[in-house]
């Protein structure tokens, strides 16, 4: 059949509001994750790997989607094989198996079958597909959490008129009262007073499935018991356990793979095997790095190779965290004189802006060269604030540097943000200061339509002056100085003590000066500050605070 229409009623914009939400959701819930991993290495990073992976496999079908628009079978293919290769530890790597198993099962679904039974079933071949993975299964583990979903799945999709929505609700709830049913299954949760890490993931991101299809977030209990995260992660790693965590990706014919799960399973203990169709993902904890890398070699050919020893990670971490101090804040500017501004403020400066966003490494490489133990980020491009909370995360989780991302959405945010930034503060009240300062910024913008199109203040033609208020196209005029005087009278519109005025490169006959004149005459009792911002395609950027 044709993959492409085999999709049903599911559309891009629902696969992509899902990888959204399940990674939002992972951020928010990677910390409480991370606190409950005891099981079976206690390194404290189940929620960190999770939304890494998730991340991994949304930046994937999101630059499919770009590509394509119209592609649904090769977004899908994309979202899977992204999953795939950016799996980390033990977790994501179950995690990617079971994305995997889903979209295949989409992929190939028969065209008359119900939608909540392609759900129901979909749900249940990833269950299938993580316990054949797992070289030893344990219950008690995100795996028993997964049967408890499908099982609840498949049960309300036999029920006539049984919707999707109903299907993902019944299975989330199955899941999490399964969730709250491990610490008597395993030993190591019941001593540690928590539930397992993987299946609390496996909660979030079947939470966001359900939000997505019915527009709603499921309500959920507190629940207690949860002890914090170590200082180190690490530092109750048993000494009888295996040193090393050893994970490779394998270009291998599928045949070869069994005998390899037989080696590897001789070798150690975690062991995952994930993939297909020639590509796989392998992770084990050994004690035998080379013998794992050498079955590897004997199936097919190993690449992107990673080895954590366990107590050296442990020592690493110490040794960073002693030698990192002090507070940074990195923030991603448009335009040469904002480098500038943000600089002379303190800031370190990431180069971006429309046309040249900046990519996770980008980012990555400005947090971990601080040098400092406490980095605070500061986006200022909604299309940035997850490639940066990406950054943060990796940073946290193999540079051992406490990063904060605030959502600030444009440059004058930031640039607010900075101004009452403060290294004496403790990081939390940093942070609540900019984040606050940062949100009661009204903001606004100045461009010209390069294109027809229909906006929120009516239809505009190429050449014409559009007005931003607050992130909305609210005025279109044909005039620079008119629509500049609207959009500032529409942010003073509910009070204000100072304007800045941030002059983009195409300053077109002291545009930005003109405006400040006008501030001063109209409302003497308001300041107003110009800057040489240089930011392509926005002839002004305003704020008023």
């Amino acid at each position: 059949m044709e993959r492409a229409q085999a999709s049903g009623s599911i559309s891009l914009p629902t696969v992509l509001a899902f990888v959204d939400v399940a990674t939002d959701a992972l951020a928010d819930a990677r910390e409480e994750v991370d606190a409950l991993n005891v099981f079976p290495v206690p390194d404290g990073d189940t929620g960190t790997n999770m939304f890494l992976t998730m991340s991994a496999a949304r930046d994937a079908v999101r630059e499919a989607a770009q590509r394509e628009p119209e592609d649904l079978a090769g977004a899908i293919q994309a979202f899977s094989r992204g999953a795939l290769l950016g799996a980390r530890g033990n977790s994501g790597v179950i995690l990617s198996q079971m994305i995997g198993a889903i979209t295949h099962r989409v992929l190939h679904r028969d065209p008359e079958e119900r939608h909540s039974r392609l759900m129901a079933e979909a749900i249940r071949e990833a269950t299938d597909a993580s316990y054949a993975a797992v070289g030893r299964p344990v219950e008690g583990t995100i795996l028993t959490v997964a049967r408890a979903a499908s099982d609840a799945a498949l049960a309300r999709a036999d029920r006539e008129g049984a919707r999707a929505r109903e299907v993902c609700a019944d299975a989330a709830d199955a899941a999490h009262a399964a969730l709250e049913r491990t610490p008597a299954q395993l030993q190591a949760l019941a001593d540690a007073g928590v539930v397992d890490a993987g299946g609390r993931g496996l909660t979030v991101v079947l939470d966001a499935l359900t939000t997505v299809l019915t527009g709603r977030r499921p309500p959920r209990r507190a629940r207690g018991g949860v002890i914090p995260v170590p200082t180190v992660p690490g530092e109750d790693l048993t000494a009888d356990g295996p040193a090393y965590e050893v994970m490779y990706l394998l270009d291998a014919d599928d045949e070869q793979v069994p005998a390899l799960r037989t080696r590897l399973d001789a070798l150690g203990d975690s062991l995952v095997v994930v993939g297909g169709e020639g590509l796989w993902n392998v992770h084990v904890h050994t004690d035998d790095v080379g013998a794992a890398i050498e079955a590897g070699i004997g199936a097919g050919r190993p690449h992107r190779v990673r080895v954590t020893h366990f107590a050296e990670q442990v020592a690493r971490a110490r040794e960073r965290v002693a030698a990192r101090d002090g507070r940074a804040v990195v923030a991603v500017t448009a335009g040469p004189g904002l480098g500038r501004l943000f600089e002379e403020a303190g800031a370190i400066v990431v180069p971006g802006g429309p046309g040249r966003r900046p990519s996770t490494g980008m980012l990555l490489d400005a947090i971990t060269s601080s040098g400092c133990r406490e980095v605070v980020v500061l986006p200022n491009d909604p299309d940035s604030v997850r490639v940066a909370e990406i950054a943060a995360r990796t940073a946290e989780a193999e540079h051992d540097v406490q990063v904060t991302v605030i959502h600030t959405e444009t440059q004058v945010q930031g640039l607010a943000a900075m101004a009452v930034h403060e290294d004496g503060r403790t990081l939390h009240q940093d942070v609540l200061e900019m984040t606050a300062t940062a949100r009661h910024v009204r903001h606004g913008a100045v461009t010209v339509a390069v294109k027809q199109a229909i906006t929120m203040a009516g239809p505009c033609e190429p050449g014409q002056v559009l007005g931003v208020v607050a992130g909305d196209f609210a005025v279109v005029g044909d005039d620079l100085d008119d629509v500049a005087r609207d959009v500032l009278e529409r942010l003073l519109a509910p009070g204000g003590e100072l304007v800045t005025i941030v002059v983009g490169a195409e300053d077109v006959d002291g545009l930005g000066a003109r405006l400040a004149s006008y501030v001063e005459e109209r409302h003497p009792h308001v300041d107003a500050v110009v800057y040489d911002g240089g930011q392509d395609r926005y002839h002004l950027l305003l704020s008023v605070e």
